[in-house]
Parts: C-alpha cells; structure tokens; sequence
C-alpha cells in the first residue's frame, strides 16, 4: 500500500519509521517532510494546511491511507476534507479535534462529566481576567485557549507576573489568535506523566506512558518550549495510577467525546499531573507528543498500520496492543538560543554514524537539504537523539553516549533528561 504522513517534525519522523517497518507498506510520501526523513520516504512539497492540494496529490497517487501527525491540520479540519473525498485518513475529524485546539472546551468537557483535573476559569476578556486575579489564590497558571506550539502555559508566581501575563496572552497576542480567550486554571504540584493513546471513537487501547522536560534549562530552568527530552516509561506511573486513569479519565474521556456527538477516532495524548488528591489531567492533545513520539513508537511492537486501520474501522478491540519491556531516552539538539531567537542554515555532522545501529535513532526534526546537497540546521528542535536500553538508566547513558556522534555549530542541550529516574 501506499501511505501519506502529513508534517515535517520528529515526530512525523518517528512515525514515517514505523510505517517503513510495516509489512504493508511499499511506498511512504510525506509532506512536507524534512531531511531524515528524506531518507525513508519521498519528501513532497505542499504544506500541511494546503489541505486541497494534500487531496489532489493523494488522488494524483493512489495514496491508500493517510496519516495526519500534526495539530494545525487536524483541528484545521484535515480529516474531514479527506473523508468528504472518499479518502482514508488516520486522525480525529474537526470537531473531535478541538479537544487540544480549544483548552475552554476541554475543560469543560472535564467539568461537565467529573474528570479531574485543577479547578479553573475561562475569560474573553483581560478586564475581567485581571480582576479574578486580586482574589486568586498564587501561583496560579495563565494558559492561552487555543494553539500555541506546546507554549502557550505561563506559570505566574507573583500577582504581577500574572498581570504580566494576562497583557502578553490577551492584549499583547503573543500566541496570536491562540490568546483571544484564556484559561486560568489551579497550579498543581506533583509529577507530570505523557500517556498517549490509541481511540476508535469508542474503545480505547493505551500506550506507554512517557515524561516530557518542557523547560528550556537544565534544573527545568528557562522559557516553557516544545519538549526538550523525554523518556519511556516513566516510573511514577504505577499500576494504582493506570488503575484510577482507566477507571476515571480514560474511557471516560472517549465516552464523553461520543455522548457530544465528537466521536474521537486517532491518538489522544493525555498530559497528566501526580497530584496528592490522585492523577489529574493537566491538558490533552489530539496526536502524538513530540518528543513523546520518539520514546513510545520504537518500542511498540505492533505493526502501527494494523493499529491504525483498525482505529479508523472502529475495531480496535481486536487489537492487542503491545510494548517492549525496555527503556527509551530521548534528547532534543536544539539550535541555542531557542526557544526565542536562534541562526541556523549551519551543516549536521557525523549522521552517519547511526547507521546500523541497532536500538539507536537520530530523529530529525528541524533539518533540510541546503543547495549543495548537504543537511543542515532548519529550525529550533533540530535532532531527538534517542536510545534504547534494558533499564531507564541504561537508556538514558545510550541516548547521552549517542548526542556525541553528531555535531552542529550552536549545538545546545539539555544535561539531565531522564535525571529523575535516579531518584525514582
């Protein structure tokens, strides 16, 4: 069969090796793509919100089945477009999608059907968000409603951070259209955890679960980015913590997408926090995390086409969905400077070096072929450098070990993805 993946990051990379590992598949498009993935599958010029030429190109191509890995063209409304040209397309449709493109929606959704998660206020207005925050209890957390790349969260310790941030979310627009409406929402202590998930619309097949490090700076230090590592599985997420979430925010959450009239058929990411009252969910995406992608795929021992299709043909009962029981790290080369201001254009050295390497991956995320031919530095995550190991630290020395074999001028890192597991 031939297969489209639609997007161009680490995580786009990630799945377009999975599919290439498919039995089915004897042809992998992607668009845009990027440089690595060049490698796997046949790049194609068109951007992921040109959703009529993506239709075109897969009927131009006979694309049997696509897959849509990034958010914009889901909640934009991708799969629907497909499905109205008779095409078959991996992802939730738009109104199912608004579960990560709206944060007011998610969480009344949560209110309206008991799934925890920290208490909350919605506001269309900065007067009236500024007054709720002269009685609001610090910290407290500022989150702009729609997308913003993973970071549109501002943690306010003081009431003058939070008025702070109420200008650059609502009037300064610093995430855009995304800071028109605003959630403040209850800042709550714990451990994050990432479980991603596999939803036919009414059953629900969980993967294994990941923790993200969004902070730019070791010590989690520095502005909120799009994930600077990760690591699979996470420790802290206990079978009494499956046991709760699949009792209380799960299944609850896909039946209460079905009981709107949004069933939800793709992945749902749930971002969870560890809190002392029990789990709760911080936020859901509609996709794959990324970098979450790069430490759950590799491990998952399913043919991810199998898992797909049966998603999209609401048998995903059938499936059983299986993991290895191993470890992955993944560390994000970012291009210093990034999450603001950054260079790049400078060439990617040594990739070679992961060729043949059994349990090793270089994911390429912010990449391109430059006139001459040669890969070079496109954006600010620019490699998710991961590894496979026995135990989490094992992983985790890999992935370090591995950051060695590739180099780029402005190079920058983060030094202790995954440190926590040593106090787990």
């Amino acid at each position: 069969m031939k297969v489209l993946v639609v997007g161009s990051g680490g995580r786009e990379h990630a799945i377009v090796t999975s599919v290439a590992k498919s039995s089915h598949v004897d042809k992998i498009y992607c668009a845009p793509g990027n440089a690595g993935i060049g490698q796997l599958a046949e790049c194609v010029n068109i951007g992921a919100m040109e959703f009529d030429k993506l239709v075109a190109f897969a009927k131009e191509k006979e694309i049997d089945f696509t897959i849509v890995g990034m958010d914009d063209p889901l909640v934009g409304g991708i799969v629907d477009v497909f499905e109205a040209e008779g095409l078959k397309v991996f992802g939730p449709r738009k109104n199912a999608a608004i579960l990560e493109g709206s944060k007011a929606f998610s969480k009344d959704l949560m209110k309206k059907y008991n799934i925890p998660t920290a208490g909350y206020e919605t506001f269309d207005d900065p007067k009236k968000a500024l007054e709720y925050l002269e009685t609001a209890k610090m910290p407290i957390v500022l989150k702009a409603d729609g997308l913003a790349l993973g970071k549109g969260v501002l943690i306010c310790n003081t009431l003058e951070e939070a008025k702070a941030g109420v200008k650059e979310i609502m009037e300064d627009k610093k995430f855009g259209s995304a800071g028109n409406h605003m959630v403040i929402e209850e800042f709550m202590t714990g451990r994050e955890v990432s479980v991603l998930s596999f939803v036919d619309g009414k059953t629900i097949k969980i993967m294994s679960s990941a923790q993200d490090h969004k902070r730019a700076k070791d010590g989690d230090q520095g502005l909120n980015t799009g994930g600077m590592g990760n690591f699979s599985p996470s420790p802290f997420y206990t079978k009494e913590v499956d046991d709760f979430c699949k009792k209380y925010i799960y299944q609850a959450t896909v039946d209460a997408m079905a009981a709107e009239g949004r069933p939800f058929v793709g992945v749902i990411f749930f971002g969870l926090m560890l809190t002392e009252d029990g789990p709760k969910v911080l936020e859901y995406n509609a996709r794959f995390g990324d970098p979450e992608a790069q430490v759950v795929l590799p491990r998952m021992k399913n043919d991810i086409i199998d898992v797909m299709e049966a998603c999209v043909d609401g048998k995903l009962d059938t499936i059983d969905l299986q993991f290895e029981d191993n470890a992955a790290v993944c560390v994000v080369l970012a291009s210093d400077g990034y999450p603001v201001a950054y260079e790049k254009g400078f060439e990617i050295k040594g990739l070679e070096n992961f060729d043949g390497k059994e349990g090793y991956y270089c994911f390429h995320a912010g990449t391109k072929l430059n006139e001459e031919g040669k890969i070079v530095t496109n954006g600010g995550r620019v490699l998710g450098i991961t590894a496979k190991g026995a135990t989490l630290k094992e992983a985790r020395a890999n992935a370090y070990k591995a950051t060695e074999w590739v180099d780029f001028d402005n190079k920058y890192m983060r030094h202790d993805i995954g440190k926590s597991i040593d106090e787990a």
